[in-house]
């Protein structure tokens, strides 16, 4: 699995128009699922993401995570990041889960969140997305799990 974190200030996720999931202060996590990934990829990913430090403390250290922030979590599938760009002009896609086995770990992953004390929202699974989004400092991660 691989997440793609962004701090930030303000995102939104719109599907045809309408706003599906908004947050303020918090984390901007664009999720690729692939094969390989099961429930043990689920619950150490929700656990990563919960308890990553990329806020800053009272120091300006990123000593905080989005919990102790008092952030939200806005939570986007996105089957590009498993994509296979390690040669030639054109993404390959056989890298990333299918469809339904992608379906299943995002609710998953969503799930587990949903449990936390971060507030989390989602984008709407295989649709066309619009993102929005203010990040802050720039901070962006990869987190490959």
């Amino acid at each position: 699995m691989r997440c793609l974190l962004q701090r930030v200030t303000e995102a939104a996720v719109m599907v045809e128009g309408a706003v599906v999931g908004e947050i303020g202060k918090g984390l901007l996590v664009f999720v690729g699922i692939q094969p390989s990934d099961d429930a043990l990829i689920v619950e150490r990913t929700a656990e990563r993401l919960l308890n990553y430090r990329v806020f800053s403390d009272a120091m300006g250290k990123m000593n905080l995570n989005v919990v102790q922030a008092e952030g939200s979590i806005l939570l986007v599938s996105q089957f590009t990041l498993a994509a296979d760009t390690f040669s030639g002009n054109r993404p390959g896609f056989s890298t990333a889960a299918s469809p339904e086995q992608a379906s299943q770990l995002f609710g998953d992953l969503t799930a587990a969140l949903l449990g936390s004390p971060a507030p989390v929202e989602t984008g709407v699974f295989g649709a066309d997305m619009q993102v929005s989004l203010v990040n802050d400092g720039p901070v962006t991660f990869l987190l490959e799990i």
